[in-house]
């Protein structure tokens, strides 16, 4: 007994009327059949399971029905069950990523001069086009651009830019658009009406995301949940055979990491790896849902390719509603990473958990738990009726070097001295050595590179040195993002005043070289345009040494440990790329 065709093999589209999308490739073709204008070489590209080999035979099925040339085939004739059954002798099918060969391509083109056998054409439909190779390209060239009365190419690709220009210029180019949800859901449930299958709306949509934009991988799971439940599929079925998550699931997670709830993200990791459920799989379906809460709170509607059914689409508009666009968008960065490091070799439980634990409780993130302090202050300012001005981003063209100080009244004055008078004797050579022609020599002044100037203080309302000392870490990492050397400097250092105007930064009293390269002025823009974007203030920045062991047993705490040892040793050599120079390089050698 012969085997049953699959499901998409059976319920492939035989008319153009059947197609499902692609209205522009119908459209055309429909009248090129029409007007008897149908070009010798087509090339269709687009994703896997979106229609092109199918499109292919409808147009063979065209120009070789007995009643034709015709737009819709008949589909009872010899020549319409021949190209169905793919055994028409003159439709042939050729796969180029088994037959990429130049000796391939030759056989193909000795049999391209023989005539039609039964039909009016001969359609030669090459599939993965793209996995030929150039030298077979270049010997099929000639025989694609003249090809013999009466034949016509199909080239079916997934990746047109593999292909040659030389091959697509000869070709008329269609772009295969990947189906929505909606019309892989309308597929499915036309398929299972005809093969008498009940399946509701919701596995139904579960099914047509799976898919991601292919009929065949619709129809091919479709097939695979008549196997394991018969003819009647539920969406604990399809959920079990697929191991995606269910809609509860997704909402839920979506609930705690709105409400900061972090424990209860973790209780549904665990419930997710207790149903065997694969964690990177829940990773995308995470993904998938909030980019469509990102597109919902965007557009301030469920648009027309996410509708799936009623239930569902008041219930994702209603939490899209619940939650902020910042939330999302960090999940969504967090998944990003997560599914980075699952790729390279991480635990996909361990960075799913990570994830939502940094969704739901920020403050466990030092950039984020910076970013909540500035805005906190600025509330508090606003609250405390403080004039508040956001100033603008800083300059970053450079400003010519700034004149040198004045010297300060009081300091070394002493009364100007009065001009030496020339003598008569003087000024009588000085005459003379005028009256000399001497030649114009023009100096050019040395170009001086401008010094950048820091931004313009900002000062730090109702910000105290306590807050600050909170978030300097995220303040030196901005400093490293902008100057690796300043960040290494100033890991040696701490804020230890600071007012509304001044920020004071004391470095241990043994730095005294350290504290020199922090005053250089591209290390002071540096850490101001990092404090600015952290914390909304850049006050003036001024550095002292300081006994920190002294200062610590006044105040009755332990002082800081000082980094030593070879790390530290290593981390400046590396800071300052410098060198160690050992007593015995320096000795003299024995001869």
């Amino acid at each position: 007994m012969p085997e049953a065709p699959s499901l998409y093999r059976r319920h492939r589209p035989r008319t153009f009327s059947q197609v499902v999308g692609q209205e522009h490739v119908v459209r055309t073709l429909r009248n090129a059949v029409q007007q008897n204008k149908v070009h010798h070489a087509y090339l269709f590209v687009g994703s896997r399971g979106t229609g092109k080999t199918s499109m292919a035979k409808i147009l063979a099925a065209c120009l070789n029905c007995e009643n034709g040339p015709t737009v819709d085939p008949c589909g009872v004739c010899q020549s319409c069950i021949a190209i169905q059954n793919a055994t028409s002798m003159d439709v042939i099918e050729m796969d180029a990523a088994s037959n990429n060969s130049v000796d391939d391509i030759r056989d193909l083109r000795d049999r391209v001069s023989l005539a039609p056998v039964s039909g009016k054409s001969k359609v030669y439909i090459l599939d993965e086009a793209h996995m030929l190779s150039s030298q077979a390209w270049n010997a099929f060239l000639k025989t694609l651009e003249e090809p013999p009365p009466n034949t016509i190419f199909v080239l079916a690709t997934t990746e047109a830019s593999k292909v040659l220009p030389t091959v697509v210029d000869r070709c008329h180019r269609f772009d295969f658009t990947r189906p929505t949800v909606g019309q892989l859901a309308q597929v499915v449930g036309r398929v299972a009406q005809e093969e008498h299958i009940t399946i509701g709306d919701d596995a139904v949509a579960l099914l047509a995301r799976h898919a991601t934009g292919s009929f065949r991988d619709a129809l091919g799971t479709l097939e695979q949940m008549v196997t394991y439940s018969g003819t009647t599929i539920t969406t604990e079925d399809v959920l079990a055979v697929l191991g995606i998550a269910d809609a509860d699931l997704l909402f839920g997670m979506m609930d705690a990491v709105a409400s900061g709830d972090a424990a209860k993200t973790l209780r549904g990791c665990a419930r997710l790896v207790n149903t065997g459920r694969d964690p990177m799989s829940f990773i995308r379906d995470l993904e998938a849902h909030a980019r469509d809460l990102l597109v919902i709170q965007t557009l301030g509607e469920v648009p027309a390719e996410m509708r799936i059914t009623t239930d569902r689409d008041q219930r994702i508009a209603a939490q899209a509603g619940r939650i902020g666009r910042a939330q999302v968008i960090r999940l969504l960065d967090l998944l990003a990473e997560a599914m980075r490091a699952v790729r390279d070799g991480a635990d996909a439980r361990t960075f799913l958990e990570l994830a939502l634990v940094k969704a739901a409780a920020p403050e466990v993130d030092p950039s984020t738990k910076a970013i909540a302090a500035r805005l906190e202050r600025l509330e508090r300012a606003v609250n405390a009726g403080a004039g508040v001005s956001v100033a603008p981003p800083p300059i970053t063209t450079p400003e010519p070097a700034p004149a040198a100080p004045e010297e300060p009244a009081g300091r070394f004055q002493r009364d100007p001295e009065p001009a030496p008078q020339p003598t008569a004797a003087a000024t009588g050579a000085a005459a003379a050595v005028a009256a000399i022609p001497h030649p114009q020599v023009e100096v050019e002044p040395e170009p001086q590179e401008p010094v950048p100037a820091p931004p313009p203080p900002v000062p730090s309302v109702g910000m105290t040195l306590h807050d600050l000392l909170e978030v300097w870490p995220a303040v030196l990492d901005g400093v490293r993002e902008r100057h690796a050397l300043c960040a290494g400097l100033l890991s040696t250092a701490q804020p230890v005043a600071l007012d509304a105007e001044m920020l004071t930064i004391a470095f241990p009293e043994d730095q005294e070289f350290l504290r020199r390269k922090a005053e250089n002025p591209d290390m002071r823009v540096c850490l101001s345009e990092a404090m600015r974007a952290v914390t909304g203030a850049s006050p003036q920045i001024t550095y002292e040494l300081r006994d920190f062991a002294a200062a610590a047993e006044a105040a009755g705490t332990p002082p800081p440990v000082p980094e030593t040892g070879p790390e530290f040793i290593e981390k400046l050599m590396a800071a300052f790329d410098a060198e160690e120079i050992r007593p015995e390089d320096d000795a003299p050698k024995e001869t």
